[in-house]
Order: structure tokens, then sequence, then C-alpha cells
């Protein structure tokens, strides 16, 4: 079966994106039904008559300030289709370029609107010139970019528009099977106080009914509730439907897949593969350190106000960098710091939990401080990363480097224990030194180490013995150190 196309629109934030959205929207929705869910990024279903045919058209929305591109990006990835618009009179700005990498980094077919084309210092052909100069070529050009010029103020090309997003899709139709089980994306979730927590769906394929259990990463739910993009509750929803879904117990995450099952034991097995997978790859202590000490993982929670602050902290952190040092998100969501976001990481070694424009739960403090959990909360981004980026700093593990400060040449053995060795020898190269760890070289190959613990020159005892001056000593090792071997003196420096 034909599966309607998901087009998300995507521009700079002035050249009308949102007037597009809801012109189309008033005009192409029933009255009264243009409501529906409008959360941080919008969804909704279109319905447009073309060559006799009514056509279904599910359109996202989503924001354009720069700090929440991995919402843009994530907008692209869920879509079909995409629109880049471009405003008439301004033409191609740095958002413009953003958003259409976006679109070429998700391999995504689009169209070009050329919007405000009834203002009075519009110039369509201009715009076309930028955006070849920027490798979009659109047909008018000699390209295969389709572009409709439009003004989503009055409407002037919207039908023309909506027309072409029906081509461009037939010419890649996807396909949908309703008698499958449901598939999806999640676009957004939401904590309400009085309703709980619920998630925005896009439908990829398959059938989500109410009743159905479905699952999103560790996350699993029985949908209680159902409703379309316009409110209404429903029963079942079927691909390319935006649908909002009732019933969490935890916050999915947004972006991620989702899938539904008819029963609980389907669910229930979906939980133990989750976990057996988990168990070959995860980090049992939050927290690697490497056998040459070069990388620290650090565990952390993050919980924000609202979903888009939340990306907004999860990009700005993954700014900060280290090549010793990893930050590594285990648990995210909206809402107050609660005791589960602590036992998430109670058992890991130094974790950090933060909470952004948000509360901490007293149950919560209660747990961290029995637990050693350490809470910091933050209402200013820049304030949040550059104590993060001090922490990183703080905890950087120190590298080890060896040096060798000194050779000396075995002439003779004077006694072996199990693991104590008394020679003399000669100083070749530096200095021979007292307490130093050492590597016992023979026929140019290690085949072992020591410690020096004790050492004399003429008879006397020594600190450290200077090149091309014999000694005698006594090397704490296991290994048997015969007459001809080297022994190389080594210096530990922590960096």
């Amino acid at each position: 079966m034909k599966k309607p196309p998901v087009v998300v629109i995507v521009g700079h934030i002035d050249h009308g994106k949102s007037t597009l959205l809801d012109y189309i929207r008033k005009t192409n929705i029933v009255a009264g039904e243009a409501g529906g869910i409008t959360q941080q990024i919008s969804a909704y279903e279109v319905e447009h008559e073309t060559d006799g045919k009514k056509e279904l058209i599910t359109f996202l929305d989503t924001p354009g300030h720069e700090s929440f591109s991995s919402m843009r990006n994530r907008g692209a990835q869920i879509a079909d289709l995409a629109i880049l618009i471009v405003s008439a009179e301004e033409g191609v700005k740095a958002q413009t370029k953003e958003a259409l990498k976006s679109i070429l980094d998700a391999n995504l077919p689009f169209l070009v609107a050329i919007n405000k084309i009834d203002r009075p210092n519009a110039n369509p052909e201009k715009i076309k010139q930028e955006l070849a100069e920027n490798e979009v070529f659109v047909e008018s050009y000699g390209g295969q970019i389709p572009s409709v010029n439009i003004s989503a103020k009055v409407g002037t090309g919207i039908n023309e528009l909506l027309d072409m997003i029906i081509l461009v899709s037939d010419l890649d139709p996807k396909s949908g099977d309703p008698k499958k089980t449901g598939e999806g994306i999640i676009l957004e979730t939401n904590r309400d106080p009085k309703i709980g927590i619920t998630a925005t769906v896009i439908i990829k394929d398959g059938t989500f009914t109410t009743g159905d259990f479905v699952g999103c990463g560790p996350v699993v739910a029985k949908i209680k509730k159902m409703e379309d993009f316009a409110g209404r509750t429903i029963k079942e929803a079927h691909f390319s439907s935006p649908v909002l879904l009732y019933g969490f117990s935890d916050v999915p995450t947004a972006g991620e897949p989702i899938i539904s099952f008819k029963n609980k034991k389907e669910s229930d097995n979906y939980l133990k593969e989750l976990d057996n997978s988990k168990k070959h790859t995860a980090d049992n202590k939050g927290q690697m350190v490497s056998d040459n000490g070069e990388l620290v993982e650090i565990p952390i929670v993050i919980k924000a106000d609202t979903i888009g602050t939340l990306e907004a902290v999860e990009k700005e952190i993954s700014k900060i960098a280290d090549d010793r040092v990893r930050l590594r998100i285990v648990n995210s969501g909206i809402g107050a710091i609660t005791d589960t976001d602590i036992k998430v990481v109670a058992g890991s070694t130094n974790p950090i939990v933060i909470g952004f424009q948000t509360k901490v739960d007293k149950t919560a403090r209660d747990i961290a401080e029995r637990f050693e959990v350490a809470i910091h909360t933050f209402d200013i981004i820049y304030k949040l990363t550059e104590w993060l980026a001090d922490e990183v700093v703080a905890r950087r593990p120190k590298v080890m480097t060896e040096e060798i400060i000194g050779k000396a040449k075995v002439i003779k053995v004077f006694s072996q224990t199990k693991d104590k060795q008394v020679v003399g020898g000669q100083v070749t190269e530096g200095i021979f030194a007292r307490n130093k760890e050492v590597k016992i070289i023979r026929r140019d190959t290690e085949i072992g180490r020591g410690k020096i613990s004790q050492l004399e020159q003429n008879k006397a005892k020594a600190d450290k013995v200077e090149i091309g001056n014999q000694f005698g000593t006594m090397i704490e090792s296991k290994i048997n150190i015969a007459s001809g071997d080297i022994i190389e003196v080594i210096e530990k420096t922590a960096k």
C-alpha cells in the first residue's frame, strides 16, 4: 500500500516556514481541527486533491534556532521528503546552508520553495542564481531540483507546491503494510503533572493500536490512550500518521525507534534480548581506564525542563573534547531529578548528575548523599559547560612516561635467590641510581624488570653511580641476571 509522504520544511528562521505551515494547515484541514500536536516539533496531516485523487501528506515543523540543530537533523531523518524554503527577498543565508546540509546528510529528496514573492523586493531569479552558487540547481536552471514560487502569506503557489510534493514522492514511492505491528520514530516527549508522560510518534510502517505494548530502548509501556494530530481520541493509526501516545512511566528518548507488540510476553522478550545485548557491551562501573591510563570515562545523567533545552545542553556537552576523558551520557530526560536518576549511576565511579533549569527531589538528595553521587544544577548554559570543562581537566588521568636515564653492563653475578640478585657492573651511560626501576636486557631483548634496592660504590653505600664507574648492587627481580646483561635505569614521569 502506498505510504503518504512525511515532509519536513527547513530553512532560515525568518523565511516563512511557520507561515507556510499555518497556511497549509488552515486551508487543507477541516475548520476546528487545526490544533493538536504542537510541542517543540509540530506535526499534522493534510488532505490534498491532485489529478482527481485525494492524497494525504504529513508535515513536520522544526525549530529554527541554531541551538536546536540536533532536532532539525532529527526531523530530516524522520521525513521522506524535504522542502527548503528561501526568501525571495533575502536569499541564501547561513541557516539555509545548514538546513541544506541536513537534507544532504540525510540523503533526502527535496524541492525548493521560494517564498515571499508578493513582496516589492522579491527576485526569484536572483535566488535561483544564489542556489546554483551553492550547488543547488533547480529545474529552470538546467538542474533536477524542482522549485515553486510561493507566497505563504496570501497563498500564491501553495496548490502547485502540494502538487509538486505528491509528484516528487511518486518518483520514489514508499510503501507500508497496515497488517504489521507498528514501527515509528519518537518525535517528541513531554511530561505533564496532570496527564503524565506522552510521546509524539511518526508511524513509519504498520499499525499502532490502543492496548498495544510499545518499546523504545529500555522503556516499555502499554498504550492507554492514543490521539491523532487534531487531539481526537483514536483506537488505531497507520503509517505516516503523527500520533500522541499515553501510558509511559519513564520518558522514552526522542529521535529513537519505537516498536509495538501485541502482548506483554512479546515486550518481555524484547527487554530480555535488550539486556543480553547490553551485557556484552556495557561497562559495569561506568568508567573505563586503559592499561596505560589514557582514557577515563565519566558517567553523566542530565535532566532539564524541556526536550529543547535538554538537547541544547547535550549539544554543548558534546563539544567538550579531551583525548583522555570521555563524557558518557548514561541517562537523560525532562523534569525534576529523582531517585531513579541517582540509582542509574549509584554503582559507577565518580558519576555526575546535572540539572538544567529544573529541581531536585528531596528523596533524590537523600539517596545521592548516601551513595556519594554529586548533583549540580544550573540555569545558565555557559556556566554549566565552563564548570564541566574544569571537571574534565581535574579528572584527566596522568599518563606515565618512561625515560632511560642510565645503562650499565653486568660484569659479575655474586649471588641469586628467588627474588633478589646481587651483581657487580659498570655504568656505560647516564647514572645508576638506588630505588629506580630497571629493565633487564639480554641480546637486545627485554627479559624482565626489577628494582635497585641497594647500591654500593667502592664498598660504600651510594645513592647513585655515574658513567664510567663500577658498582655493586642488589636488584629485586625474579629474573636470573647473567654476566653480559645490560641493565637500563628507568625514570617514570606522570604527565
